[in-house]
């Protein structure tokens, strides 16, 4: 069951983070090509009015997305500490329970999407405009959650043993199928958006049953029935302790988002359109340390099973004096391209200036402070991976609560109005850290010892 020189509980602590780190961030990148390729298409060949529709959209996904994404976190998390113990039944019971776990939340998240369009569009405050194309969209994109779901439980299940690889290939696969399709159904078959969403949705279920197949073949000793292995409430209980939280966090993080495309959307088409170009630019941007991040969480839950508490201590300064240099390298590559990048989602002459124009400045604000918001998810990943999940909720409330209370309170004062949205997400990334380190701080004997 071992996977083979992927053990992260020995070798080099650095190098062993890297190796690891680097296929996630690959994959990951790759998987935003889904979204990206989507707003890119789109915006050239659509207009405005359509990138502003799946851009929001997107957010709403995102949202979704961050359900399964935390409880597969969370799974992982525990997968990995069963790997660091050599507890065999125990991680073959983790991953039949978590599987039960993500596959009964995501039959519920599609029936109350598909029941809810109509409400969702309305809550979103979508221009009625833009109400046609928002749920030719969501109609389709959310016939995915399934694919999504098989993708991200068994990517988590093969990283948690140290085989970050395999999820990065099916990615790249999926991710060239999903901009062939993009083009073919948009400029091709002149689908509109949904026929975006259709080629988003079949790449999905590619990297989905593909990664399950291939996981079913080559660990088959995981899946199948053994004696002695059956759904345990012990087992239940502690996946649940753990995604249940990871889950909350992720989901509060995108909820938080989510209210703030709400405000965004009552500020019209072209603030739409240009927040739905830089956010793409922005996740795709910071993309690296968030998964540098999760990786580092995979490290320090392993290593937290074999008890290793030196390697956890060096890998925390490790990782942080590498995160902070990167981000800000990041930030000053992002200031300088800004207007670049945001011509690339929209040539339209008659809306051109103005999208591309608040997309800079949201980019000249916000992009300017990667180096925080890659500290904060070290912050996420350690107390996961160290069994205090409920801190990364904690610091997730920190970060995005007072994101959305300043959006909306700064954005309502005379003079300043979109840029305090802008402003609000800085902020909160600095509050956040600052009490996440502080913590670390006053109780780091009882956490790593």
């Amino acid at each position: 069951m071992r996977v083979n020189g992927n053990e992260l509980t020995q070798g080099p602590v650095m190098a062993t983070m890297l190796r690891f780190a680097v296929p996630m961030i690959l994959g990951d990148l790759l998987q935003q090509c889904y979204n990206i390729a989507d707003t890119l298409i789109v915006g050239r060949f659509l207009g405005a009015d359509a990138l502003a529709a799946v851009g929001s959209a997107f957010s709403l996904m995102t949202f979704l997305t961050s359900i399964l994404l935390g409880l597969a976190m969370g799974s992982g998390t525990v997968f990995s500490i069963r790997f660091g113990q050599q507890d065999e039944q125990g991680l073959k019971e983790g991953v039949l329970a978590s599987f039960v776990l993500l596959g009964a939340v995501t039959v519920v998240l599609n029936v109350l999407v598909f029941a809810g369009t109509d409400w969702i569009i309305r809550a979103l405050r979508t221009p009625a405009e833009l109400t046609a194309l928002m749920k030719d969209y969501l109609t389709v994109i959310f016939a995915g959650l399934a694919g999504i779901f098989l993708y991200n439980f068994f990517a988590a299940l093969l990283r948690s043993l140290g085989n970050s690889v395999v999820p990065l290939a099916f990615l790249a696969v999926s991710a060239a199928l999903n901009i062939v399709l993009d083009l073919w159904f948009v400029a091709g078959l002149g689908r509109g958006v949904a026929g975006a969403a259709e080629a988003t949705v079949i790449s999905q279920y590619v990297s989905g049953l593909g990664i399950a197949l291939y996981t079913a073949v080559r660990f088959p000793e995981l899946i199948r029935p053994a004696p002695g292995v059956r759904l345990r409430r012990t087992r239940m209980k502690e996946i649940f302790s753990f995604s249940a939280l990871t889950c909350l966090q992720q989901s509060i993080m995108n909820l938080g988002i989510l209210a703030v495309q709400g405000l965004v959307n009552s500020f019209g088409t072209t603030i739409m359109a240009a927040f739905a170009a830089a956010v793409k630019i922005d996740a795709f941007a910071y993309l690296p340390v968030q998964d540098f991040g999760n990786a580092f969480s995979i490290f320090i839950s392993q290593n937290y099973g074999a008890g290793k508490a030196g390697r956890i201590r060096k890998g925390i300064r490790t990782a942080m004096l590498t995160t902070v240099t990167f981000g800000l390298a990041l930030s000053a590559l992002v200031w300088v391209l800004a207007a670049p990048l945001m011509g690339l989602f929209i040539d339209d002459p008659a809306t051109a200036g103005p999208v591309i124009a608040e997309g800079v400045r949201y980019l000249h604000i916000e992009g300017a402070f990667y180096a925080l918001i890659g500290v904060l998810f070290l912050l996420y990943g350690l107390y996961r991976a160290l069994g205090r999940p409920g801190m990364s909720v904690v610091l997730t409330i920190v970060s995005l609560g007072l994101r959305v209370a300043l959006a909306y309170a700064l954005s309502a004062v005379p003079g300043v109005g979109v840029v305090g949205i802008w402003w609000s997400v800085p902020i909160g990334w600095v509050l956040a850290d600052a009490f996440g380190i502080l913590y670390y701080l006053r109780r780091r004997r009882t956490l790593v010892g």
